[in-house]
């Protein structure tokens, strides 16, 4: 632990980094806090760039993050390239910033595709801006991947009036995510985008969109939603253990002294899973950044092991999931009545509910948060499901 008046130094300017310093400060403590932020702006909330910011309806997604309030120093367009665990330093592109605690929040940067073509991502609010001014009527918007992020995406442009091609290695959108069967009921959500599945992309050329066929999609323009990666290559050589992201305990430690981690760019010991998992959900950096904060101010902080959550607003419709499932679990998928997914869920061999997923079900979010982890059998939400829903698929993945 560090004293109550040592200096804290923060790497990254999002959502964990701004909560971990609110929680700090709440903790007591009183030292001097510097934030190295490699974008211009103060923290922001992400999830809204991609509904509010890019429909027109918001133009900045500004956290509240008093500078002064909090007596923070804010180092903005600099970025760690380095970190000296032995001397206790933080190497950036404008010189070196020693610190009695660290926490890394560098989180994610998108994954990107080969070729010298212009391809945009969905990450920043200046990525948002950018995308917002190109989807006008009659605009040509090329999507690689039926992520998340690019349902999302190509919700808006179609509803701006452009026309949207999506390509996906996979048989359907999302199949990775909640598996084939699941997905399947997702298709008709893409009425009106040439969405075409099963191809595979080779590079992004200036003309569009190179398929390892060797066609071309022409594109006026193309954003990529295949994904991100923790931003972790300014760790190389620092000593600290890195797989995916960056190893950490439940309470956030890493093994360094006085290092801490979280949200995108951390892997976090989960208890109940047994494994190190990145979480990169944002309803999970509110308890991460209390924890952080702690495991700075305290020997004995708390152990963090929530049950995941995340949403995503596409085609009119609410997705919600919470839990964590595997290729193991047996899956039950629900429908109403006209034959519309409401609701998916996964058990594990042992009969324990391990996750929900709910469309346009926002009441059922809780109860089924709470459901997850113990028996099936006793979860309310399934057993409302189960009186008032039509189970159109009920069957146990690679269990068979």
């Amino acid at each position: 632990m560090i004293a109550r008046d040592g200096r804290v130094v923060v790497v990254g300017g999002g959502l964990a980094s701004a909560r971990t310093i609110s929680a700090l400060r709440r903790k007591g403590l009183t030292g001097p806090i510097d934030v190295i932020s490699g974008e211009p702006h103060l923290p922001y909330d992400r999830p809204p760039l991609s509904k509010d910011v890019l429909t027109g309806s918001r133009d900045d997604t500004a956290l509240p993050f008093d500078i002064a309030k909090l007596d923070v120093t804010v180092h903005r367009n600099r970025r760690a390239v380095g970190l000296d665990t032995a001397s206790r330093t933080v190497r950036t592109d404008a010189g070196d910033i020693a610190y009695d605690g660290l926490v890394i929040a560098t989180g994610a940067s998108p994954i990107r595709m080969p070729g010298d073509g212009d391809q945009l991502t969905l990450r920043t609010i200046d990525d948002a801006l950018t995308l917002r001014r190109r989807l006008v009527p009659g605009h040509h918007l090329v999507i690689i991947g039926a992520s998340w992020i690019g349902a999302e995406v190509a919700t808006v442009a179609r509803d701006n009036g452009c026309a949207v091609t999506c390509l996906e290695s996979a048989e359907v959108p999302l199949a990775g995510a909640i598996g084939d069967d699941a997905a399947r009921h997702l298709l008709p959500w893409w009425k009106g985008i040439d969405l075409r599945c099963g191809v595979t992309v080779g590079s992004v050329t200036p003309n569009g969109v190179l398929l390892a066929d060797g066609s071309t999609v022409p594109a006026d323009s193309v954003v990529t939603g295949v994904g991100v990666r923790p931003a972790v290559g300014w760790l190389d050589d620092s000593g600290l253990s890195v797989d995916r992201g960056v190893l950490t305990d439940a309470s956030c430690r890493t093994d360094a002294p006085n290092v801490v981690a979280l949200g995108d760019v951390a892997q976090r010991w989960s208890p109940s899973a047994g494994k190190h998992t990145l979480v990169e959900h944002w309803d999970d950096a509110g308890g991460a950044a209390a924890a952080a904060a702690a495991a700075l101010l305290s020997d004995d902080p708390p152990v963090l092991d929530p049950v995941p959550y995340f949403w995503s607003d596409q085609f009119g419709h609410k997705i919600q999931y919470t839990g964590a499932h595997s290729s193991t679990d047996a899956v039950a998928v629900y429908s109403d009545h006209d034959g519309a997914l409401a609701a998916v869920t996964w058990t594990a061999a042992d009969g324990t509910l391990t996750a929900w997923l709910g469309i346009d079900r926002p009441r059922d979010v809780v109860p089924a948060r709470t459901s997850v982890g113990g028996p099936v059998t006793e979860s309310p939400v399934v057993e409302a499901l189960q009186k008032t829903h039509r189970v159109v698929h009920d069957y146990e993945g690679a269990r068979r």
